[in-house]
């Protein structure tokens, strides 16, 4: 889908540069103040870039299944990254990519978010911390969707055990990883 395994987090405005300058397609906008948003899309687009957003980590803006039809409607984002099911389920309903986004702080955790997940069916998930790269194929087994990993890739060594074990993508703000 993506068609990239390095997915670029961009929360500023040189690193914006950089992601622009580069051959990559989707990047993540996050840590921007909503107020900046329009112009930050409308300039990924004129460059003919993907537009994800990561709707938790924009300053000002409801994470909210309202935040995520602002998002589609108004600013025509290419995809949302969310760990709320409801904005999930917005994605699915408004045909964009939804990023079911789940964090494995223990076995309680994994569960919860797996049994979320069972019942939201989302087409792709970005587990964090990467350091958990061992669970990709537990969890792609249980909920049947593509795996991205994100949080703490420290180097390409690590990237690419995250893909050797199943994922299909990296999330980082490393700029160093971005190729």
């Amino acid at each position: 889908m993506f068609g990239q395994k390095i997915i670029p987090a961009i929360s500023n405005h040189k690193n914006l540069k950089k992601f622009i300058e580069s051959d990559l397609i989707y990047g993540i906008l996050m840590n921007f103040q909503l107020a900046q948003l329009e112009g930050l899309v409308e300039t990924m687009k004129k460059n003919h870039k993907k537009v994800l957003i990561h709707s938790e980590l924009i300053r000002g803006l409801s994470s909210d299944e309202y935040g995520a039809i602002y998002l589609i409607q108004s600013l025509n984002v290419d995809g949302i990254i969310s760990s709320k099911p409801k904005v999930i389920e917005i994605c699915n309903k408004r045909n964009v990519i939804g990023i079911y986004r789940f964090f494995i702080k223990d076995t309680v955790s994994l569960k919860q978010s797996i049994s979320i997940g069972q019942r939201l069916r989302p087409q792709f998930i970005e587990i964090l911390p990467s350091a958990c790269y061992e669970l990709i194929g537990q969890i792609k087994e249980q909920l049947d969707c593509e795996v991205l990993m994100g949080g703490l890739i420290k180097d390409e060594d690590h990237a690419n055990t995250c893909f050797n074990h199943g994922a299909i993508a990296i999330t980082t703000s490393d700029t160093n990883l971005w190729k």
